[in-house]
Formats: structure tokens, sequence, C-alpha cells
């Protein structure tokens, strides 16, 4: 009986999260399914306040991100990158294609991975527009920042709610985070590139004029709260190095250089500070909590107890079974159900492996792996996604689910597989 309620719980309440009727928060979705899970008997209060343990750290981070992102795009950081991305490319249609990319993957390195696909995205909409693209060319640009922004969001534990999930969950230090998962970050940027290039090559316009394009420097619009973010990003770098050496939340660094960034913007005319606090992500905070509640609730059926033996015994077969099976079950498990829950799932499951330390941190990195590119295979894979889609809509460029698919499995795949390759690779190197 407990079985039967604790997946059917977790089935309507993601099927509500994906749906989301009549605009329904996927905050109050979750928080009415942990609710539910401890009135059913599901989980306990003992489970919650091991949720709460596991995520708060996570999503106050998210959220503090989120706040500097839009800060930044509202004094036109974003823009003022990506017009001297596309200067850089001096007429080249496949310079600029390959330029964007890089952008994007920097973007979504040194912030949150949502936001480099939803800020960027409109960004280089209306740069195909000032360049007078036609649709395929516009929608192989487009496809650009939304397939990289997640699968180059690797190397960074602290700018991804679920990175941060299993960097918290398995102990894992920015400095070792970003030590594994830069090489294999640039990998997985190559991989991404190539395949999209293969896809889109034929969209591609050969020469572009450039001249349509606004000067970088008009897309500054306040110039002191512009240079002051530079100072304090890098600070929060800093700060992130530091948290390991210190043992301190890292949302005592990221919220302090939202909080700084905040009180800088208040006096700006560029920057409207109460709809940037507004607009910030805080149903993340009640969703990360409801939503990890109701997934504890299949790890007290045995659900993620099962997982964890379909891993220990692809371990047994070698370090490489284990990194591209973890990695593709976490895929797998992404593109079906939201890779926000299977994070967690996963994560649990990897915890009740029998094996070594240094077996669990491999499949705990290769869960982020599965994590942040599976979800490129299916719309439903990441809310971003869904929110990404809708953007898109409302410019008049519409992306069916069926093409979707077709074209994220397409270049998903090959990606996936290659990223975990390099990262049992360089695994092996660095021991």
């Amino acid at each position: 009986m407990a079985l039967v309620l604790a997946v059917g719980l977790f089935v309507v309440v993601l099927v509500l999260i994906i749906t989301q009727p009549r605009g329904l928060s996927i905050g109050w979705t979750a928080l009415g399914g942990g609710i539910l899970a401890l009135v059913l008997g599901i989980v306990s209060w003992a489970n919650v306040l091991d949720v709460v343990h596991i995520v708060w750290d996570a999503t106050l981070t998210f959220v503090a991100v989120i706040l500097i992102s839009l800060i930044l795009d509202a004094v036109g950081f974003f823009k003022w990158a990506a017009l001297h991305m596309a200067r850089f490319s001096r007429g080249h249609g496949i310079r600029l294609f390959l330029f964007l990319g890089i952008l994007g993957a920097l973007v979504a390195m040194f912030f949150a991975n949502d936001g480099a696909a939803l800020i960027l995205t409109p960004i280089v909409y209306e740069q195909t527009k000032a360049l007078k693209l036609n649709y395929k060319a516009t929608l192989a640009l487009i496809m650009v920042s939304g397939f990289i922004a997640d699968t180059t969001s690797l190397p960074n534990p602290r700018h991804h709610g679920y990175n941060i999930v299993s960097a918290d969950f398995f102990h894992l230090g920015f400095a070792s985070f970003a030590l594994r998962m830069v090489p294999v970050d640039v990998v997985s940027l190559a991989a991404s590139l190539a395949v999209l290039f293969a896809v889109y090559h034929r969209s591609l316009p050969r020469s572009i004029d450039t001249a349509a394009l606004e000067d970088p420097q008009s897309a500054i619009l306040d110039i002191r709260v512009f240079r002051i973010a530079w100072v304090i990003l890098g600070l929060l770098l800093v700060g992130y190095f530091a948290s390991q050496i210190l043992h301190w939340p890292v949302s005592v660094f990221a919220g302090t250089a939202a909080i700084a960034l905040l009180l800088i913007a208040r006096s700006s005319p560029a920057v409207n500070v109460t709809r940037v606090v507004k607009e910030a992500p805080w149903k993340i905070v009640v969703f990360s909590i409801g939503m990890y509640v109701v997934v504890f609730g299949l790890r007290n059926v045995g659900l993620t107890h099962l997982l964890s033996e379909v891993l220990s015994s692809l371990d047994r077969h070698g370090a490489l079974a284990g990194i591209i099976g973890t990695g593709a079950v976490a895929a797998g498990l992404s593109c079906i159900m939201n890779n926000m829950p299977s994070v967690m799932i996963n994560a649990l499951a990897i915890h009740d492996v029998v094996g070594s330390a240094a077996m669990h941190t491999a499949m705990a990195y290769a869960n982020v792996v599965g994590c942040d590119l599976g979800p490129k295979i299916t719309p439903i894979g990441s809310l971003a996604t869904l929110l990404w889609l809708s953007v898109l809509e409302r410019r008049g460029i519409r992306i069916s689910w069926g093409y979707y698919f077709r074209v994220g499995i397409l270049m998903t795949v090959p990606v996936l597989l290659v990223t975990l390759g390099a990262l049992w690779g360089w695994s092996l190197a660095i021991g």
C-alpha cells in the first residue's frame, strides 16, 4: 500500500509540475505533495529535516545567482557581451555560430544555466532580426543558445541547482568540483558545437553584415553598476574557493554578493530593484523542499534501493561501466521525469551503493553530467526548457515537441557519451 501511495503521489505531483494547469505554481504543487506525503505517512518529520539540511544551501545560492543575473541583464551586461561576440565574427556566419556557443558556455559556467538560456535567447533573437537572417538561420542560432546552456554547465557547482545539490550531498568542494569538471566541460562544449554544426550547418549564412548591429558600449545602461559588478563577481569567485577552505555555506558568499549588488543598483535608473526581487525564483525554495520530500517517499518504500542495486551491478563491470551507466540512468530519468527530482533520486541511490568513497564520488559526478545533459532529449526534461520554448513562441518561433525530441535525442546522446567518456578518462588521469 505504501508503495502505491508513494509512486502515485510522485506521478501526480510530477504531472502537475510539468503541465502547470491554470498557471498553478510549481512551488504550491510541490509543497502540497510534501504535506500529503507527511499526512499519508510516506515520510516523517525527520525526513523533512533531512531534506532541508540537504537543499537549503543549494536553493538559496541559486536564488542569489539569479538575482545577480537579473541585475546584470538590466544594466546590459549580457547584451554587451553578445554584441562583442557578434562583432568578433567579422561578418562570418560560422564564426558567429561558434562565438555565440562559447558565450553561452561562459554564461552557463559563471551564471545559472537557466539564466543563460532564458536571458541570452531573447538577445540572440534580437540580433538575428538586426542582421536580417532568415528563419532557418535564426532557428540554428537560437538552438545554440538553448542547447549549450545545459551541456556546458558542468564545472561550477554553485551556479546550477542540480550541481549544488550533488556537491552538498556528497561534500564536494568548489575547487575539487572545478578540477574534476572543467576539462570535462571543455570536451562537452567541443562535442556540443560539433553536433550542432552537423545538424544546422546548412542553415548558417556564410556571410553577415554586422554593421547593422549596435555598438556594444551602447548596450551598457549604467556604467557605474556595470564596473562595480565586475569587482563583485571577482570577489564572489574568491568566496567560492574560501567556502571550501572555511567550510562555510556557499549561500553566505552568494547571498552577500547579491545583496551588495542590489544595494548598489538601488539608485540606478536602469534597474527596478523591486521588480528584480519579485522576479527572483523564490518558488524554487518551496519547490525544492516539497519535491525532495516527495522523492524521499520513494526512498522509504525501497525504490531508490532497487536503483542502487542496478548501479552496483554496473560498477562491478569496472569504472567505465559504472560512470557511463550512472550517467545514462540519470539522463534517462531526467528526460522522462524532469531533472529536478532525478538528481535527488540518483543521489540517494548512489549513497546506498556498497563501495568505496572513490566510487561514490565518480558516480556523483556522472550523476551531475547525466542530469545536466539528459534533459535536452525531451521538452519536459527541465523547467527551463519549457520556459525557453514559451519565450520563443511569444517571438513567433514555434518549436514543436516532436521536432525538439527528434533533434534533442540526435544531439544529446553522442554528447552525453563523449562527455561521460571524458569524465572517466580525466578521473583516471587525476586519480
